[in-house]
């Protein structure tokens, strides 16, 4: 079974970034450079989807999320 989630990759004024997967609450990471944020994101829905097995717990899916930037002015 193929599985994708998007991620979603925030800079961090410190450096680095932050990894959220908006389709697995509570799944995130973080990488000193986008490289190692991707790879740790990976790691990350690897393990988080072991647990959900573990578990007997339903693997969510993000294939039919809507994705939309909405742009705001202030």
């Amino acid at each position: 079974m193929s599985l994708s989630y998007k991620i979603l990759l925030k800079p961090e004024p410190e450096g680095g970034y932050t990894v959220n997967v908006p389709a697995l609450p509570g799944c995130v990471t973080y990488g000193v450079d986008l490289e190692e944020a991707k790879l740790n994101a990976r790691e990350a829905i690897e393990l988080y989807i072991e647990s959900l097995k573990a578990h007997g717990e339903e693997i969510p899916s993000d294939e039919d999320v809507l994705e939309y930037n909405l742009q705001l002015f202030t």
